[in-house]
């Protein structure tokens, strides 16, 4: 019977509790990233500051035969630092380092706010049109116009290639560094700058249609995600309590579960998290014969604070719960051999009780010897019956005293 019952408890530790332990740590530790404040507005804020110097930079360097290989991307980067005017100055007449700096940011803090609980939770909205109005600017159209002006004429082979490019979807440095014409570079402009929009939304709503409540809504989220943790360990209890023959059985049948779904847990998200930081050097442009190897990684260098960041906050709320779980799981195993530390009575008494009664018993024999001895030395001291009956002679006087 106590067989079945491990077998039953270990089946339901291994193949529910565990799986469901595992699943929620991580649900609960991505929850905690989503509704971070650092991470939703913080962070974005950072990268926000420092976007006119990371494109200034990439310019900078794209002209470098040692780190951009393609003479074609180079060509191109060429041509728009021949224009008088940089990229900096672009997006300052173009309003769009103001709407960076002012209005993205300042909606970015009015989320901040309300995940730190300091406003209330109503609509936030994004306004995408200063960004669609920016790049469909004359400031801008006039900008590309420039770089292509600085590009050599095309050839035969050129105009061939650009009629090809114009056929799929646009990239800017998949187009071939010569100059097509006007009529052809003003098509290529408009249609290349309707790609860019076309997908972006006027506005983008956040926290629309909730209500007021009275705790933040990132203490909400994590006091929710925390209960999901309930269930994972009420399985684990029970079958626990099932496997267990007695308070320490249950503790290490308890304690072990927890500490082997925590210890899981964590090494697979410290392994992820690596496997991730490995992963940011690797990108299907690595392997493209259309884009430039080059330039990808010299934006993936300018970026790579940015992806460490982002990989940082989302994997560090599952380390931490992760390391919560274990630490639990450990602390009920000790308890277990603190329960179990204690010697038992049971088992000690019946020795000192046996030891004591042998000690008795050579009390009581050594009693009665004494007691044989001293009744053996009185009926020695004793006359026989004989000796009794007999009356006591006078001793006979000398015969001298007779005559």
């Amino acid at each position: 019977m106590k067989a079945l019952r491990k077998i039953l408890g270990l089946l339901i530790v291994l193949f529910i509790g565990l799986p469901i332990l595992f699943a929620v740590i991580w649900a609960v530790g991505l929850t905690r990233a989503a509704v971070s404040p650092e991470f939703v507005s913080d962070l974005p804020q950072e990268i926000i500051e420092e976007v006119p110097s990371l494109i200034e930079d990439v310019f900078a360097e794209a002209q470098d035969e040692e780190l951009i290989t393609d003479e074609e991307t180079r060509a191109w980067f060429k041509a728009a630092s021949e224009v008088d005017i940089s990229p900096r100055e672009l997006m300052r007449d173009m309003g769009l380092e103001s709407w960076l700096e002012n209005e993205l940011s300042g909606s970015l803090d009015e989320i901040g706010d309300v995940l730190r609980g300091k406003r209330r939770a109503g609509p936030i909205i994004f306004d995408m049109r200063p960004l669609k109005n920016a790049l469909h600017s004359e400031d801008f159209k006039n900008y590309i116009t420039k770089v292509m002006e600085k590009l050599p004429p095309c050839d035969e082979d050129g105009l061939e290639r650009w009629s090809t490019v114009l056929e799929r979807d646009y990239d800017l440095f998949e187009f071939p560094p010569c100059r097509p014409g006007d009529e052809v570079s003003g098509e290529v402009i408009e249609d290349y700058l309707y790609e860019l929009t076309d997908d972006i939304s006027d506005e983008i709503e956040i926290f629309s249609g909730m209500r007021f409540v009275p705790l933040s809504v990132t203490r909400i989220v994590k006091l929710l995600s925390y209960g999901m943790l309930l269930l994972p360990i009420l399985i684990i209890l029970l079958g626990s309590v099932i496997a267990a023959t007695s308070t320490a059985s249950f503790f290490r049948w308890s304690g072990l579960s927890l500490l082997a779904g925590g210890l899981i847990s964590l090494f697979t998200a410290l392994f992820t998290k690596q496997l991730a930081f490995a992963g940011i050097g690797l990108s299907p442009y690595s392997f493209s014969t259309d884009w430039s190897v080059g330039l990808h990684e010299l934006v993936l260098e300018k970026t790579a604070w940015i992806q460490t960041a982002v990989v940082n906050h989302l994997f560090s709320p599952v380390i931490a719960v992760a390391g919560v779980v274990s630490i639990i799981g450990f602390i009920i195993f000790v308890l277990s051999f603190i329960a179990s530390g204690k010697p038992k009575p049971v088992k000690e008494k019946p020795v000192e009780k046996q030891e004591e009664k042998k000690i008795e018993q050579k009390a009581e024999e050594k009693k009665e010897e004494a007691v044989k001895e001293k009744a053996e030395a009185g009926a020695a001291s004793e006359p026989q019956k004989g000796e009794k009956d007999e009356p006591l002679k006078k001793p006979e006087e000398p015969e001298e005293k007779k005559e």
